[in-house]
Formats: C-alpha cells, structure tokens, sequence
C-alpha cells in the first residue's frame, strides 16, 4: 500500500516547478492527480508524465482568480477523478519592485493570484471534504509571508494574506477531521527564482552569479531549496496515514 492509494489530489499552478513536483511525489505515492492551470500544454504535459508512469492524472485549464473557473474545476474534478481528498494552492506570482514603483494593477495582480486564488479554490473544495469529515489543505505560501523585505511588498503582502487564511480556515474546522496548513519556502530551484534573478540583473547590471548570492543571503539560505523538498514537506502535511498538524506554517529553508 502507498501513502496515498485511493486519493484524489487538485494541484494548482501545477505545470512547472513547485506544482510540478507536488503532483508528480503524491503521484509517486498513489494519488490521482487533477493538475490545474492557465497553461494547457504545460499541465498537459504534467499529466502525461504521471500516466506514462503509470499513474493517473487529468489536466484541466483553470484561472484561479476567476470564481466561474474555479467552479468549473471543482465539477472537473469530481467528474473525471472522484472526490477530492487533497488541494494543494500552489498558484502564484511573484513580483520585486520598490514600493514607489508599485503600480495599481501590480499590486492587484499579485494579491488576486496569490491571495484571492488560494481563498477562491479553498472555498470550492473544503465543504465536500467537511461533509466527509476527511481531507487536507495544504497552501504554498513563501517564507515572504512571514517577514517582509525590502521591494517585495505586493508578493509579501500577498503571501501574509495566505497565511492568515491559513490560520483562520484552520480555526473553522477544528474538530471536523480536516485539516489547512501551509509550507513556508525560501528561495527554490524553479523558473520563477530564475525569472527574478533576471529582473535583478537587467535593473542593477550586477552577474546572475553576485544577484543569487545577494538573494539567498537576504533570504539566511546557503542554497537553493528543490522543489522535490517542498513537494515531500507538502506530502508530511497531507498523509491521511500520519498525525497532522493543523493551522501551520512549516518554513523550508534549505
């Protein structure tokens, strides 16, 4: 028996880097995977991957900023995998500017994809799981969501508002065998990481070198976290075998 034969787990932003690796460890682990995204071929892909292993996964489009999309990923789910017994919110953006330089829809951007999507697919998929008395939520949050930093007010923001939703969805279902965590990642080996070292590099002329090493020492990382590391904390926080925890923040930090 794996940890998690006869699962049905939603992973968002599951077409690259962290979602990738989330879908493809609880996979690994027995699960039926719906990966979610805006990008076809890239969830496609995933999904692909996953049954050409052997296992079974259904890629379905999905705005997670957009409650009729959401819902529509909700009645995907159940039609093509069954009930849903895990959501992992891994859908995000990241953003760097100096405040002054943060504009309107930026700001609106990060907050709607980061906060509002992981608020959006939490509301859709935890009254199943409450009426069962069964499931795990799991949020990917960012150690940005602990303590802010300098030109990463909308993504630190953003990520605060995740774990706030965190502990209060916690609180709610205390008692009903449910349970809503998050995982707190430093920097990650992922094309998100990669795009904003380019950012960095493009505004102060500094090397990609010099701008990583800038980035993990702000961050107290002597490395780049794998996304393989987050992807088995998130697995620790859902495994209906295990003892877990609930209304938690679990800081990965290389």
């Amino acid at each position: 028996m794996q940890r998690f034969d006869g699962s049905v787990a939603v992973v968002t932003g599951g077409g690259q880097g962290i979602g990738a690796a989330i879908a493809h460890a609880l996979a690994a682990e027995g699960a039926a995977i719906v990966v979610a995204a805006r990008t076809a071929d890239r969830i496609e892909k995933v999904a692909a991957e996953i049954r050409g292993g052997g296992g079974k996964a259904w890629a379905v489009q999905c705005d997670v900023t957009d409650a009729a999309s959401v819902h529509s990923l909700a009645q995907a789910a159940a039609r093509r995998a069954g009930v849903v017994d895990i959501l992992v919110n891994n859908a995000g953006t990241a953003h760097s500017a100096p405040l002054g330089k943060i504009t309107l829809e930026d700001w609106n951007r990060v907050l709607a994809v980061n906060a509002t999507g992981t608020f959006l697919c939490t509301q859709a998929f935890i009254p199943a799981m409450v009426m069962r008395k069964q499931g795990s939520v799991v949020n990917v949050a960012s150690v940005a969501g602990l303590a802010g930093a300098r030109y990463i007010a909308a993504y630190a923001a953003a990520k605060h508002a995740v774990i706030g939703l965190t502990r209060s969805v916690a609180a709610e279902l205390e008692g009903t065998k449910v349970t809503c965590n998050a995982v707190c990642p430093g920097f990650v080996d992922t094309e998100m990481t990669k795009e904003s070292v380019a950012r960095v590099v493009a505004k102060t002329g500094k090397t990609p070198a010099e701008t990583l090493t800038a980035m993990l020492g702000s961050a107290g990382q002597q490395r780049l976290i794998t996304p393989d590391e987050v992807a088995q904390a998130v697995l620790r926080l859902c495994d209906p075998h295990g003892q877990r925890p609930n209304g938690k923040a679990i800081t990965i930090a290389g």
